[in-house]
């Protein structure tokens, strides 16, 4: 896996507050990386602001960028799928470009991933911060997601995560309309690896079970 590509892929839609500074972050994270040369996929899902003209001007400096202007907003999951399709790394890493996800923890999924991970997940250690209402729906959420599925499904996840490229192809032949892609990345199986981290901290537990 030495040299090859990895693919960061970002659905973004109004956004233009943070693309700057995300771009920012993510460049720092690949250049650190020198092992692996990176594509930034950015995917834009219909944005009404000043994103799309954003990406215009960034990818103009960096030939990494790359992005897909959507026509309309069809939602992160048609988006994400969008990605999936054009993304050319042996790795997509897929992260929200809101930064309420670190970027900085991409460097711990690709040395899981070289260590034979197929699917590297970030998770937040806690919940702090949130309502109690927002824990309990949750959690009652999960509660009854594990009595309906015999698939066991991540809990308190997002879509950080770092996918190899058969993860990738597997995720490309469901073309359901309705996805819930959380409940695919289970789905699919493969060798998967928990990274917990703090928020607010940047903290990362790097020997996580």
């Amino acid at each position: 896996m030495m040299n090859g590509l990895i693919t960061i892929l970002i659905p973004s839609y109004n956004e233009e507050e943070v693309l700057y500074k995300l771009y920012e972050r993510l460049n720092e994270v690949a250049n650190s990386i020198h092992r692996y040369q990176f594509e930034f996929l950015f995917i834009n899902d219909g944005s009404t602001d000043n994103t799309l003209q954003i990406l215009q001007c960034i990818a103009e400096i960096d030939n990494r960028i790359s992005y897909i202007s959507l026509s309309r907003n069809f939602g992160k999951e048609a988006a994400m799928l969008a990605g999936l399709d054009y993304a050319k790394g042996q790795a997509v890493v897929i992260i929200d470009a809101d930064l309420q996800d670190p970027p900085e923890i991409i460097e711990d999924m690709v040395r899981f991933w070289e260590e034979g991970y197929d699917d590297v997940y970030a998770k937040r250690r806690s919940r702090t911060g949130e309502t109690w209402l927002k824990k309990w729906t949750s959690k009652s959420y999960y509660n009854l997601l594990g009595k309906v599925t015999k698939i066991p499904v991540q809990e308190n996840t997002g879509d950080f995560r770092l996918l190899d490229r058969r993860c990738i192809e597997a995720l490309k032949q469901i073309r359901e309309t309705h996805r819930y892609t959380k409940g695919m990345f289970s789905w699919i199986g493969f060798n998967k690896k928990e990274i917990l981290f703090d928020r607010d901290l940047f903290k990362i537990d790097r020997f996580s079970n």
